[in-house]
């Protein structure tokens, strides 16, 4: 070891010492509970997780590995040092890691899914680059759901995916799919559907179903003419690449055009945009389909003319998408909240950004998911709190990237009213005890140039408007190692679609306070018991040290 490694290591053994010096008197008690002579040992270990951490499925010998994998001695039992050192290990986490456990055959329209918009920007909606980089970091992420905007180069003679109207820069198609191909099954081994927003003539559509089917090869799903009466699982589907867009129609080019130059005009926000753009133009002859490319559709989309009675819709003998923006989805939500939980269950649903979001901004995904959406479409490239809530949704089930819809929002018998309050089902108090990392993990001069910072924690619900809350901790002054011994309780009406929202910040009296990390949690997937949880920077991606040590506990309502 060298002496710069050895002086590291003697930082962290002290500043840990430290921490567990601030040790709660909830763990101490714990420690005395279920040890002898300061010393637990395998039976006392078991009987912990077992009874305190409710880890019902705990062994004596996954005890005895957790004892064996301690860096102290003596190696029959763990002293206080190294149970407090199990308590913040990443082998303690929050979550349950159970891997993919909800059924995952049912059909596509049962299930939230991962779903990125305008998956091949990277940055703003206007004038940022197209690459296939933002969607290879999407699939690694686990998004299920890829958007690319195809539109004819300036030559007329290949396809370019870019947002139209705007100066983003084109990639081109083929190097999106090849990237798709690669990537699509990193993380996860379900289906990955590719929306298409076609702007292309029947020409430029045949040259894409051809490098469609060329470069997707046996990967690809292909239905040939058959229209589904209902959507096939995610199961029979792994490892599939489906296509979703509307089936082509006839274009004129002059028509084209002409949408091509009003594109930026248009509001997206009101996005009749999408069915507009491909009507035929009345007084301009009509060019011949493109039968390749509509036998490549799995996923029929559409947008019925008519109002929102006609586009929710039922078909018994067919399934479909419908695409909404934010905006008209709250809109619709205000008078046909039941019918749009009914055409959920069996029909597809995608919720996108409105176009105002020029930033690459995302909306609160809450009032699509209460309604059934399947495809709530986000910008990925962005760090908004709203992204967090995705995240938190889809570290679900395995990290997957589909997460089943909870029973009441797929009851056939009896429709779900979204606005209907409902009475509570659980209690859920977490207590935050402290915290620590960051001294690693950031710049001693990064919060404060000239003292140790000033945390504190910011614990709430996202999920229906009855459980909606957020509360704030009180500020600990001056410490890498803050301990805020802190408990907060949630009344929750609907545990199967809250998120437990965790952030810490660093109080700044004179300017913004500094953020010092977040994560989201599924609350139906929170274990019970103390638990290490470690925290993400804005994008999401895991600090490497830092972390809180936290209680959680549910309890049935009075």
């Amino acid at each position: 070891m060298s002496k710069q490694s050895y002086r590291v290591c003697l930082c962290f053994r002290r500043r840990f010492k430290m921490a567990v010096a601030q040790a709660p008197e909830d763990v101490k008690n714990l420690f005395e509970m279920y040890s002898e002579n300061g010393l637990m040992n395998v039976d006392g270990l078991h009987k912990f997780l077992v009874e305190y951490q409710k880890e019902d499925e705990t062994t004596t010998d996954d005890a005895q590995k957790i004892i064996d994998g301690s860096k102290h001695l003596p190696k029959n039992g763990l002293h206080v040092e190294a149970f407090f050192r199990h308590l913040f290990s990443d082998t303690n986490s929050p979550q349950v890691s159970l891997g993919v456990h909800h059924d995952m055959n049912a059909p596509l329209s049962h299930y939230f899914i991962f779903t990125g918009h305008n998956s091949y920007l990277t940055g703003n909606q206007l004038n940022s680059d197209c690459s296939d980089v933002p969607i290879i970091n999407a699939l690694k992420r686990g998004v299920r759901v890829i958007e690319l905007d195809i539109w004819r180069n300036s030559e007329k003679d290949d396809v370019h995916v870019l947002h139209g109207g705007t100066l983003t820069a084109p990639v081109t198609l083929l190097k999106c799919l090849s990237s798709i191909k690669e990537y699509a099954f990193v993380s996860s081994d379900f289906p990955v559907v590719i929306t298409l927003e076609d702007h292309l003539t029947p020409d430029l559509q045949a040259k894409a179903a051809n490098m469609i089917t060329q470069t997707l090869g046996d990967i690809l799903f292909t239905p040939g003419s058959e229209v589904f009466k209902e959507f096939p699982s995610p199961e029979t589907l792994k490892k599939r690449i489906i296509i979703s867009t509307k089936p082509p129609k006839d274009y004129t080019e002059a028509k084209e055009d002409k949408d091509k130059e009003n594109d930026l005009k248009s509001d997206k926000a009101d996005d009749e945009v999408a069915t507009k753009k491909a009507e035929p133009h009345e007084n301009k002859p009509k060019q011949k389909k493109a039968p390749e490319y509509k036998r490549l559709i799995a996923i029929h989309a559409g947008k019925p003319k008519g109002g929102l009675d006609e586009c929710l819709e039922v078909d018994p003998e067919k399934v479909r998408r419908l695409s909404l923006s934010e905006l008209e989805l709250e809109k619709a939500a205000e008078t046909h909240g039941k019918q749009i939980v009914r055409f959920t269950q069996r029909n597809m649903l995608r919720v996108y950004p409105k176009g105002i979001r020029v930033d690459s901004s995302n909306y609160n995904p809450m009032i699509a998911w209460l309604h059934g959406a399947q495809m709530v479409a986000f910008n990925m490239q962005g760090c908004d709190k709203h992204l967090w809530l995705m995240h938190g949704m889809f570290k679900a089930n395995g990290q997957c990237g589909y997460v089943k819809k909870p029973d009441f929002l797929l009851n056939t018998n009896e429709i779900f009213d979204p606005e209907v309050k409902h009475s509570e089902k659980t209690i859920l108090k977490v207590t935050v005890y402290l915290g620590e990392g960051w001294y690693y993990d950031f710049d001693h001069t990064h919060f404060d140039p000239y003292s140790p910072p000033d945390f504190y924690v910011k614990v709430g619900i996202a999920g229906v408007p009855a459980d909606k809350q957020m509360t704030k901790s009180k500020i600990v002054e001056d410490s890498w190692v803050p301990s805020w011994n802190q408990e907060f309780e949630f009344h929750l009406t609907m545990p199967q679609l809250a998120l437990l929202r965790i952030e810490v910040h660093e109080y700044d009296m004179s300017e913004k306070d500094d953020f010092a990390g977040q994560t989201c949690l599924p609350v139906s997937e929170i274990r019970s018991g103390i638990r290490a949880v470690p925290l993400m920077d804005k994008k999401g991606d895991k600090y490497n040290n830092v972390k809180l040590l936290m209680r959680f506990e549910f309890t049935n309502p009075s």
